[in-house]
This record gives structure tokens, C-alpha cells and sequence, in this order.
């Protein structure tokens, strides 16, 4: 039995508040309770005073994963490898504090006034930015705003695969095209154009090009296997889960648990850990979120594929055909 024009009107009233609570928590929530949870730093320095430190530290207790190094360069090294956001190095006179604010500029402030607030009275640390982000985007900003861009780009890349009932290769071909010309625009203007990204240009053109496809294929092969309904869980994965998820603003472990895991295993987290990696650390700690990028894609494109070659004719595009088969006469 088709809905009444009284049961569409009712199903809208109910529906718009549960969509707008749901974007709220999904966007505010994170951003809310954003707080330090075991975030990666180290200490370097003679043992005493190290030991010291560390006891000054875990005070704060599910605050920092502390790693111990034997010296300033072991630390620094440990940074640059994307292994801590910071580090404190203990020697003669006052400690130096190491940050990455191109990791995260949230982190390094708040590891910045954690220190800061530990240091005896009177004591003056010495901070030094060991990779900064660059003059580009001083804040960090305009790296985590692109993010959102580019999961509305594949969401779209997606759909229009989807509605225009593209099949097999075709759809396969049409999205990794997409992608890859969505990757080359994106860093002309990120790069070239904004100076916010600084790595190496054809391997960021690879990084943003790889995200749109992981995106675009999930969207795509949900669509494949359950048409429009397909496209809108897809669609709230990316954007209303991944997007605010993702921590590309701040940082994963700032985020509420599970939160800042679930982000990393969907593709805008992977994606925004991913473009940080290549352009700022020279490929440190890129492994995690490529392998993530290309499952999302790899599973996408087969479910694209599989539907093509079997005509399309999943359970819900065959419940299509038979809702606009004409009813037999007489």
C-alpha cells in the first residue's frame, strides 16, 4: 500500500529533526570533547631527570604514551618518522620542548602548555618547531578544511556513476578517470596555487586522486548493490561519520574513543593522515592509511564490477524492473 500525502507529510516532520540531531552529534560531539588521550610524545635526557619528568607526566593519567629516547636526536627522528607529536629533551639548564605542528597544530599547542605548566617556576622551555606547517597555512587550517571537499567530490563522483546506471567497466573506468582528474585539479590549486600543500606534487596528486576513488568507489558499489539506498548510506558514512571523524582538524587520539580509531578506518580519516604523511614527513607513517584507501577502493570497484557482469540485476534493481514492468492485460 503507497503512502498517503498525510504519511509523506508526517515522515518528513519526523525525519528532518532526527537528520539535524544526528549531523549534530556526529560533528559536535568530537569537537566538544576534544582532549588529549594517550598521545604519543617522547623524553629524552639523563636518567634521573627523565624519570622525574615522566612521573610529573603520567600525573595526567590517560594523557600522553610516553616514549623514551636516549637523546635530542633519537627524539627528533622519532617526530620526523610521525612516531610522537612532540618531545621534551632534558639536559643542562632549562628543557627544550620538540613539536610537529605540521602533524597537528592542536597537539603541539596543548603538549606546549602541558609542559609548560610542569616546569619549575621560573624556568623558561625553549620550543622548537621541528616540522612546521608552512607559511601557506600557518594554522593548519586550510589542510583540514579540504577534506571535507574532496568527500563531497567522491560522494558525487559516485552517485552520478550510479544514476547514470553506468555498468562493469564502464563505471570503473568512469570513476577512476574522475578521480585521478579530480587529484591533478585539487593539487594545482592546493599546491601550485595556495602554497597549502608542499610535498612532492605528483604523489599528492596521487594521495587526493586515491582518496576521491576510495570515496567514490564505496558510494558507487553501495549504489551498485543497493541502488539509491545505497548511495545514501554511503553518503552518511563519508560525510556525516568520516568527515568529523577524520581529525584532520585536530588529531585521531584528541578525539572521543572510538572515535579517532573508526575515523582512520574510513576514507577521509586515511586520506587526511595520508596527505600529511606525504607532504610534511616524506612518507612517514603513510603504510596504515594506503592499505585503508585501497581496501575501500579495491571492494568498491568489485562490487562494480560483479554487478556489471551479472547485468546489474541485483536483488534491488531487480525489484526496479519488476515496480516498472506494465501490469499484464486481461
Amino acid at each position: 500500500m503507497s503512502a498517503t500525502p498525510t504519511h509523506r507529510m508526517i515522515a518528513v516532520m519526523v525525519l528532518a529533526p532526527m537528520v539535524v540531531a544526528l549531523a549534530l552529534w556526529a560533528f559536535a560531539w568530537p569537537a566538544a570533547r576534544t582532549a588529549p588521550r594517550d598521545v604519543p610524545i617522547g623524553i629524552a635526557g639523563p636518567a634521573t631527570a627523565v624519570t622525574q619528568l615522566e612521573q610529573h607526566l603520567e600525573q595526567r593519567e590517560g594523557t600522553f604514551d610516553i616514549h623514551r629516547y636516549a637523546d635530542g636526536a633519537a627524539a627528533r627522528a622519532a617526530i620526523e618518522d610521525r612516531v610522537v607529536y612532540g618531545a621534551v629533551v632534558v639536559a643542562d639548564g632549562a628543557p627544550q620542548l620538540l613539536t610537529a605542528s605540521a602533524a597537528s597544530p592542536v597537539a603541539a599547542q596543548l603538549l606546549k602548555e602541558a609542559v609548560t605548566s610542569q616546569a619549575p617556576s621560573g624556568t623558561q622551555v625553549q620550543v622548537t618547531d621541528v616540522v612546521p606547517t608552512p607559511p601557506g597555512d600557518p594554522r593548519g587550517s586550510a589542510l583540514a578544511a579540504s577534506i571535507l571537499p574532496l568527500a563531497l567530490a567522491g560522494v558525487a563522483v559516485g552517485a552520478v556513476v550510479t544514476f547514470m546506471r553506468l555498468r562493469g567497466t564502464r563505471a570503473a573506468t568512469s570513476l577512476v578517470g574522475a578521480s585521478v582528474l579530480v587529484g591533478l585539479t585539487a593539487t594545482a590549486l592546493a599546491h601550485s596555487w595556495l602554497g597549502v600543500l608542499t610535498g612532492p606534487w605528483w604523489t599528492e596528486a596521487g594521495v587526493l586522486g586515491l582518496t576521491v576513488l576510495a570515496i567514490g568507489a564505496a558510494v558507487a558499489g553501495l549504489g551498485a548493490l543497493l541502488r539509491t539506498p545505497g548511495i545514501a548510506l554511503g553518503a552518511l558514512l563519508v560525510v556525516l561519520l568520516g568527515n568529523p571523524f577524520s581529525g584532520a582538524a585536530s588529531a585521531p587520539e584528541l578525539l572521543p574513543e572510538p572515535v579517532g580509531v573508526i575515523g582512520q578506518w574510513l576514507p577521509p580519516g586515511a586520506g587526511a593522515t595520508l596527505l600529511r604523511s606525504v607532504t610534511y614527513f616524506d612518507g612517514s607513517g603513510a603504510a596504515a592509511s594506503v592499505l585503508t584507501l585501497s581496501i575501500w577502493a579495491a571492494l568498491g570497484l568489485a562490487a562494480m564490477l560483479i554487478t556489471g557482469s551479472r547485468g546489474g540485476r541485483t536483488p534491488a534493481v531487480a525489484a526496479e524492473h519488476r515496480e516498472a514492468a506494465p501490469a499484464p492485460v486481461g
